[in-house]
């Protein structure tokens, strides 16, 4: 296998069991299940979450109750073990093992398993396994497991089973609370197949799980229990010859859109289900898919695997199937359990990238904010403000689900937990709104309702105090800062971050209604908003943007005392200190505003503001706060690295480099575990994208390319999806393309010509028949080899019109005879991608 494209964990270590579970996740952005092992290892973390499935439950902490929502750990599909005669189940810590490895396969999504191990009585056995969570039919699952007797014959047994004996317990910090989400089970058997349903206690979702067993030869009846059913099956081995067993799964629930018997439907489903070949088949055209729009080049094995792992887990957590169905972004991908699946305001780090590949699902994602409106609606009017008020956490319904405290680990003490009153999530949604604007174009008359009703909370949160607009009672994005020392009441007043994003958004706001003319805001609004942003209140102290009123005051941490603790909040509390005293923080909050605004944006707020802006404010303002920050969040290295990109590029690519390989060296120490960070990953992308690349979406539909790659790469390139046209990008250090022409700006009316699906194997015949490499062909055409092999490899639908003029140079052809002279002339015969991509997968 291609070492870009594979995960490898060679060994069995239980001490970092939770995190290859973690990262060996198999999802298609319906359900998800961790990479756990089919049989208990002592260390087993198993976890099946569906999107947008939560439950609510009441638990006892420091003598008082506290609710909490959970995204819930569903029934387990994956158990199946086996023994050798005279032998106990397998279980890989209490045998000798020969070898012991697991594969995640990038590119079609398959984690592999091979084991090789020797009895008790000398017998070694080798164990192939395969599992998917199909991406072509998102209701099915399969493990395939083939066993081969190397130094002897007999039988081997084998059980499957069916497990709803689960419960929310992949955090040890939440192990104090309830986890005993299911209830009402029920299983049995229906012509072979075996079926389990529960259901969840308060939110009355039931979910159904049906099996299928291939074997070749009958099994035992499925025996049910309470809350499991198994079957056990003799395969007969002989010495040197390969035996499989497969296990077929659906997964259905009530909240599917013909989910009225989910049982039914999961024994329907699953009796339906090709074989395990036939899925894998289907599964991996539909990553193939998948990896045409998401495609994302960078030189060198281990980056270009690094990106690979962030991109694979963003699509399986957000992909198409995701589109039609109500949820957000969790903030943990469904991978596991920490933050208990919540949504937060990590899709401003995702939707940017997804929009450019896929809108729909960035769509839908918008539409899940959307559906809330009325609930943020109503918490506006109940705390006293207009508009809509989104939650800081939200769940499944949109109400605030932050939990009212939390535990310290480091003290054991639980404590208050203010990080409600980040209301700058609601600022999150508007500038996704936006970035979906300028990726595709289009504004639904929804979306901007969405917006504005934003607009109108910030502005009302926004008070009048002498001859400046105030904003009180946040917290900013650094999460350490809730409150002035000493404080009776938790908040904070001028968070710089949303102070400037406010004035962002009423800007912009002009300019949404502008688009949805029968929601154009009242002139006494626009007014005040006009008045808003041009009156907002910014604190400065030392030559720096301060990131609040009273910042300047707080005491410099000894941080040579606190050096590598990255959660600072912690370790005071822990040595009775308070974070709050300190100029310190957790993660960028003023630095932000570098991330999410050009230079020129940032600049030109503040002097419509009225202050003036001195030579080296954002270079000082940078340099900073980078000093006080302990990077206590994953998403910290994404944002320094962005703001670092084009005054310290070495800095930069080192937290880049560390953001890149957050989960999979696991940084945050031992959090990863617990789910990957789908904000930090998406993060990177967008990083690559729209800093490294300098790619500027403008509001006339123009595209800007200024790219200032780091020095350790040699070229980056990718194709986007831009007001409904596909287009190829690839800059080196020297310049930047568009559709293979050197260019910094593109527009969507550029003269494009469409291909018909099987140009590349055209253009792949006429090179090969020349002798020609792509690198070749690319020199003769003017034009990068990374653009051929797009070109050749992918299909496109569109091709810029002089490219491919210049192509049919280099390639002594016409234009006509790469299009096919026509639509009635049949496709040229070959063995280009396109035929090979009909051929059947193999591993």
């Amino acid at each position: 296998m291609d070492d870009a494209w594979t995960l490898v964990y060679d060994g069995l270590d239980l001490s970092r069991e939770g995190l290859r579970e973690a990262l060996c996740t198999l999802g298609n952005g319906r359900f998800a299940t961790r990479g756990a092992t089919p049989e208990d290892n002592g260390s087993r973390t198993p976890g099946t979450y569906a999107a947008g499935i939560y439950n609510r439950l009441d638990s006892v902490v420091a003598g008082r109750t506290v609710t909490n929502e959970d995204m819930v750990n569903l029934p387990d599909w994956l158990p199946l073990t086996f023994a050798t005669p005279g032998s106990e189940w397998f279980r890989p810590e209490r045998v000798a093992l020969l070898a012991y490895r697991h594969e995640l396969d990038l590119r079609h999504g398959v984690l592999v398993r091979e084991v090789r191990w020797c009895d008790g009585h000398g017998r070694t056995t080798r164990v192939r396994q395969r599992r998917l969570v199909s991406m072509a039919d998102p209701y099915l699952a399969a493990l395939e497991t083939t066993f081969t007797a190397e130094n002897w014959s007999g039988p081997m047994r084998v059980r499957a089973t069916l497990d709803g004996r689960v419960s929310n317990r992949g955090v040890a910090r939440y192990r104090g609370l309830r986890g005993d989400h299911l209830t009402g089970h029920a299983t049995g058997a229906e012509d072979g197949l075996a079926w389990l349903t529960a259901r969840t206690r308060c939110s009355r979702v039931t979910v159904a799980l049906a099996a299928r067993i291939d074997a070749g030869i009958p099994g035992s009846r499925p025996s049910p229990a309470a809350d499991q059913v198994s079957s056990e099956h003799v395969l007969h081995l002989a010495c040197g010859e390969p035996v499989t067993i497969a296990k077929i799964v659906a997964l259905t629930t009530s909240r599917d859109p013909t989910g009225h018997d989910p049982g039914s439907s999961a024994v329907g489903r699953v009796r339906r289900a090709p074989s395990f070949e036939d899925l894998l088949a289907g599964h991996a055209a539909a990553w193939e898919r998948l990896w045409r729009r998401a495609r994302l080049d960078v030189d060198g094995t281990r980056l270009s695997r690094a990106v690979h792992v962030h991109v694979f887990h963003l699509l399986q957590t957000l992909s198409p199937h995701t589109a039609e169905l109500d949820v957000g972004v969790p903030a943990r991908g469904l991978h596991g359990e920490a933050y208990r699946g919540h949504v937060f305001w990590d899709e401003m780090f995702v939707q940017p990238w997804l929009s450019l590949r896929f809108p729909e699902t960035s769509l839908g994602l918008l539409r899940y904010r959307w559906r809330r409106l009325p609930q943020a609606r109503a918490a506006a009017r109940e705390a006293g403000y207009e508009g809509a008020m989104f939650p800081w956490q939200s769940g499944s319904e949109g109400g605030e689900e932050t939990p009212t405290v939390h535990l310290n680990p480091a003290s054991g003490r639980w404590l208050p937990d203010h990080s409600r009153l980040q209301r700058h999530v609601g600022l999150a949604i508007a500038y996704n709104v936006w970035q979906y604007y300028l990726a595709t174009g289009s504004m639904p008359p929804w979306c901007a309702e969405l917006f504005l009703d934003i607009a109108r909370f910030f502005a009302s949160l926004a008070t009048l105090h002498g001859d400046r607009y105030e904003i009180r009672g946040v917290m900013g994005p650094d999460e350490y800062q809730a409150a002035y020392p000493g404080a009776a009441t938790p908040g904070l007043a001028n968070n710089a971050y949303t102070n400037i994003m406010t004035v962002w958004l009423l800007m912009h706001a002009r300019e949404i209604a502008a688009l949805a003319p029968e929601l154009v805001p009242t002139a006494a609004e626009r007014a005040r908003w006009d008045d808003i942003s041009r009156r907002m209140r910014v604190d400065f102290h030392d030559g720096v943007i301060s990131q609040f009123t009273g910042y300047a005051d707080l005491l410099e941490l000894d941080w040579a005392r606190y050096r590598g603790v990255r959660r600072l909040d912690r370790a005071l509390e822990a040595d009775g200190d308070d974070v709050n005293r300190y100029k310190a923080s957790k993660q960028a909050d003023t630095l932000m505003l570098c991330y999410l605004l050009t230079a020129d944006e940032l600049t030109g707020i503040l002097e419509r503001l009225g202050y003036p802006v001195q030579p080296g404010l954002i270079p000082r303002t940078v340099s900073y706060y980078l000093d006080r920050t302990s990077h206590g969040s994953t998403l910290s290295a994404v944002v320094h690295a962005w703001v670092l990109a084009r005054s310290n590029r070495a800095q930069s690519w080192r937290f880049f480099i560390e953001a890149l390989n957050g989960d999979i060296e696991d940084v945050q120490g031992g959090t990863t575990a617990e789910g990957i960070h789908l904000g930090a990953m998406g993060g990177t992308l967008d990083l690559l994208q729209r800093c490294y690349l300098g790619l500027e979406l403008r509001p006339d539909g123009r595209l800007r390319l200024d790219p200032l790659l780091p020095g350790r790469f040699g070229v980056l390139s990718m194709p986007i999806l831009h007001h409904g046209r596909q287009i190829f990008i690839d800059a080196d250090h020297d310049d930047v393309r568009v559709n293979g022409v050197a260019r910094r700006t593109y527009t969507p009316e550029e003269a494009i010509t469409a291909g018909d699906g099987d140009l590349g194997r055209r253009i792949t015949r006429c090179r090969e028949r020349l002798g020609l490499t792509r690198e070749l062909v690319a020199e003769r055409a003017d034009m990068s080899s990374g653009y051929v092999t797009y070109l050749e490899e992918e299909n496109p639908g569109t091709v810029d019109a002089g490219a491919l003029h210049r192509l049919s140079d280099a390639l002594q052809t016409t234009v006509d005879e790469l299009l096919g002279g026509g639509a009635g002339r049949p496709a040229p015969p070959g063995h280009g991608c396109y035929a090979m991509r009909t051929a059947p997968w193999r591993w």
